[in-house]
């Protein structure tokens, strides 16, 4: 199941990676007990960048890279951060791995290639879609199912990715 630009709630432009960074700052600094994000995009449209920064606004000190053969990476900050990379898993082999205690639990919880697990995704989640453009711009759709990811596109959208 894929992403469905189209039905973006917010697309945010990034000329940048400073771009990048200031959403990532944003929803960080949004992030509650039981947030999750769902990054998508291709290959190289920078899932692991945006969640970097996002860890590194999360207050993580650790260096954050991608999870892709550990599957899940824990790290501490100013809640615990849940990093996910599941690329190489499919549905059925997801099921069983018990992620609802990430999703649902007292940390935030970002996935990588996140629309491959769809289906056990918590009703509520923010997912964000990345598009690579030139360099190091990228476009992001944003649809947000739920509080509080309404409410946090609602501010984007009045106010950009860097609301003061």
């Amino acid at each position: 199941m894929g992403f469905d630009q189209a039905s973006a709630q917010w697309v945010y432009e990034a000329k940048d990676l400073e771009g990048t960074e200031a959403l990532a700052a944003f929803l960080a600094a949004q992030a509650v007990p039981g947030t999750v994000i769902a990054l998508d995009g291709d290959l190289g449209a920078g899932k692991t960048a945006f969640s970097q920064r996002f860890a590194k606004h999360l207050g993580v000190q650790d260096t954050v890279n991608s999870p892709t053969f550990t599957l899940i990476k824990e790290y501490e900050g100013r809640l615990p951060f849940y990093h996910m990379d599941v690329y190489r898993l499919s549905l059925e082999e997801a099921e069983d791995l018990g992620l609802d205690e990430y999703f649902y639990g007292n940390g935030v919880t970002l996935v990588e290639w996140a629309s491959i697990i769809a289906d056990i995704l918590p009703e509520q989640v923010l997912h964000i879609y990345i598009e690579a453009g030139a360099g190091s711009e990228r476009k992001m759709f944003l649809n947000g199912r739920g509080e509080p990811y309404e409410q946090w596109i609602t501010t984007l959208r009045e106010n950009g990715a860097a609301p003061e």
